[in-house]
């Protein structure tokens, strides 16, 4: 009999392992030294078998992992504070912003992490400045990063509509050398689950020397650009005020659009840029929610799948989306593509689920370890339970309903179980290695400090969200 670290017994397995969701039975998933074995059945695996831990999962489903591609968890502190406005980034979230140290970020962040955790992530494609603290945490956690670093030339103020970026070379600069120490310092480390890319915020907040700079740096070390591209007609304007052209063909022209690229949004492309992004090879984070909350769009994901790409999803930040749950993303690509294109085919739920698991891991770069079950792979999996109301009843014949409840009427609240690298980081849905209690405890602290240093530019700018405190409306 062998001896190996887990056995994963269950109902049914969803390996999105070929062309649609890989759905197993009857059988019982292998892991050893953090790897996913393969699979046996369940006849034979009390016979062949003997594991360290067992997880007899009887009213469950296992999938992968969720990868939340594109998130910028530090922004969670600002939950709520700039939904419901136009000029979302200047007029809602920049006042906010410039009154908020980083000890509140950090605590926002924590609290962000917890609850995608507790909602089926167990891969953070995190986004912002000073990572080095969000990286610690992960690797307490024991989930996986995908860390970027923001890297940015142009002062940050509330600018005026219409007003062009000021740039500082040297702000830029030095935001590339901390992006840089972070690779060094962080990169394939905590047992390889924390991979370090490189962060410009957008191709308008960067000058052109810096953002060709990036490039060169990202190739010489192997790793991909994670960057926001032509992010809303705000960043086109800016763009084309400034060189003439369109983000997309300004990127293209100095070579940006291959695969070392992931592209996130896209909000403001035409079709046509949409093709041309994913014919170059580069990767897409569509963020659904967000973008539909802050600027009322649903950006070109079909449009970037039917050229070819792949698409990854991600939830942002929280005073956009309002939270950070790959479920409900799953949700918003599914319904919104459905009203814009007024097709309820468009966007099925199995697709939706392999934009969270294996095509959002080939977006990102990542699925030579993670996004499906398969044997070879990294043991990244997590358990839904279904024997909860929004998972019931459960059925096999004719079809399986187990997908599209999941992708519709779950909530994130059916994830009982997290493991990644074969070590359970969640379990009957309590986080194993850390006290989560404690960092929830306190987060309200923040609250009014950070919104009496930002009521004066908040009165001044005197928009949506304003008014609506002086209405009572909010």
């Amino acid at each position: 009999m062998k001896k190996i670290d887990m056995i994963v017994k269950a109902p049914y397995f969803f390996t999105m392992c070929g062309e649609g969701v890989g759905f197993r039975n009857s059988v019982s998933m292998l892991v050893d030294g953090g790897k996913i074995l393969g699979f046996i059945p369940n006849s034979e695996v009390d016979k062949e078998y003997k594991a360290f831990k067992e997880l007899n999962l009887n009213n469950h489903a296992i999938f992968p992992g969720f990868i939340d591609a594109h998130m910028h968890t530090k922004d969670n502190i600002f939950r709520g504070l700039a939904q419901d406005t136009k000029n979302w980034m200047m007029y809602g979230l920049q006042p906010f912003q410039n009154a908020a140290d980083e000890k509140s970020r950090q605590a926002g962040s924590k609290i962000a992490m917890i609850e995608a955790i507790k909602a089926g992530t167990t891969t953070f494609g995190d986004f912002n400045e000073q990572m080095d603290e969000n990286c610690y945490f992960i690797e307490k956690l024991g989930v996986r990063g995908n860390i970027a670093q923001l890297i940015r030339s142009a002062k940050s103020k509330v600018y005026k509509v219409g007003e062009l970026y000021e740039f500082d070379k040297e702000k830029g600069e030095a935001s590339l050398v901390e992006n840089i120490k972070l690779y060094n310092k962080w990169h394939n480390k905590a047992d390889g689950r924390i991979r370090i890319l490189f962060g410009p915020q957008g191709a308008d907040f960067l000058d052109l020397d810096l953002l060709l700079k990036v490039r060169q740096v990202a190739i010489e070390r192997k790793t991909k650009i994670h960057m926001h591209v032509q992010q809303g007609d705000r960043e086109t304007y800016q763009i084309t005020k400034r060189y003439g052209k369109r983000p997309t063909n300004l990127l293209e022209d100095i070579g940006y659009l291959d695969n070392n690229l992931i592209a996130v949004h896209l909000t403001d492309c035409t079709d046509e840029e949409t093709r041309v992004i994913a014919k170059h090879g580069a990767g897409m984070i569509v963020n659904p929610a967000s973008i539909g909350i802050i600027d009322g769009i649903v950006c070109p994901s079909v449009e970037f799948q039917k050229a070819g790409g792949n698409v990854a999803l991600g939830s942002d930040q929280a005073p956009g989306n309002n939270c950070h749950n790959i479920i409900h993303e799953m949700k918003n690509v599914c319904l919104f593509n459905k009203i814009k294109f007024q097709d309820p085919e468009v966007m099925p739920a199995w697709k939706a689920l392999r934009m969270a698991t294996i095509e959002g891991a080939k977006a990102i770069g990542i699925d030579d370890i993670v996004g499906s079950l398969e044997e070879g792979k990294q043991a990244d999996f997590i358990a839904v339970n279904l024997n909860v109301p929004s998972m019931l009843p459960v059925y096999n014949y004719p079809m399986r309903n187990i997908v599209p409840n999941l992708v519709y009427s779950a909530r994130g609240s059916e994830v009982d179980f997290s493991v990644v690298n074969g070590n359970i980081v969640m379990e009957n849905r309590k986080l194993v290695n850390i006290d989560e209690d404690s960092y929830i405890e306190g987060i309200n602290k923040f609250s009014d400090d950070i919104g009496k240093k930002a009521a004066a530019e908040f009165f001044d700018i005197n928009g949506t969200n304003n008014k609506f405190m002086k209405e009572e409306k909010l």
